[in-house]
């Protein structure tokens, strides 16, 4: 049986997440949320959800950067939403590669009915990558084992997670906090010092010199890059 469809809704009133994480929910959909632009951008990187509920008015990174960044890699369908009734919103929102418009407040019969019709012209999601190869390094995802150099490397299950999502986005920049939440979940109450001891261990394991990486590069105040070469 198939997953059902993952939905992010990039939105900062809280309220409104709610009732809108309620009703998706209720209706057998898996749901994400974000609170920023920046997050929601990440977690469109790193979960490919099958369809964006992006609000435009977000702090950090407001909602139509946010849809020109994710348009860059993904055709995912977006409905964006807005306080703000001027056509001009509407207008550069569908321009910019938005699949639906909606100005709060909404109903939720609608709401859910425009999920429904956007979802039903989802093409089917692209096969995941069973294995990923990058220089010596290597990670079967199917038997969920490493290999460097041609020798097997043994990983602690969240090790083995950390490095999934470094190299399934390999080449571009994740941050501490999209890896805590997606390893340790939102209730972890411990601090970001647990990825860069994670991250030492995995350098350790898979570089020639674990003080002079490779692979796994650090990018100041913004996360970890694992680079593709």
């Amino acid at each position: 049986m198939s997953e059902a469809p993952k939905i992010l809704i990039v939105e900062d009133e809280a309220a409104i997440v709610q009732t809108l994480r309620f009703n998706l929910e209720r209706n057998g959909y898996r749901v994400l949320t974000a609170g920023d632009g920046r997050m929601g951008v990440s977690l469109a990187m790193l979960e490919k959800p099958d369809l964006i509920v992006l609000d435009i008015m977000l702090p950090l990174l407001d909602g139509i950067e946010a849809c020109k960044e994710i348009r860059k890699v993904s055709r995912v369908p977006i409905i964006m939403l807005t306080a703000r009734g001027e056509e001009i919103d509407k207008v550069l929102a569908l321009e910019l590669g938005a699949d639906d418009y909606m100005t709060k407040p909404f109903g939720l019969h609608e709401f859910m009915a425009r999920v429904r019709a956007l979802l039903r012209r989802v093409t089917p999601p692209e096969i995941k990558e069973a294995r990923i190869e990058v220089g010596e390094v290597v990670l079967d995802l199917a038997a969920q084992r490493l290999m460097v150099g041609g020798e097997e490397i043994p990983l602690a299950p969240k090790e083995f997670s950390l490095l999934q999502i470094l190299m399934e986005n390999r080449g571009r920049v994740v941050s501490r906090q999209v890896l805590l939440e997606r390893i340790w979940g939102h209730d972890f109450d411990g601090d970001q010092q647990t990825i860069s001891v994670h991250i030492r261990w995995l350098r350790e394991k898979i570089e020639a010199d674990a003080n002079a990486p490779r692979y796994i590069l650090t990018i100041r105040g913004r996360g970890y890059l694992f680079r593709n070469t």
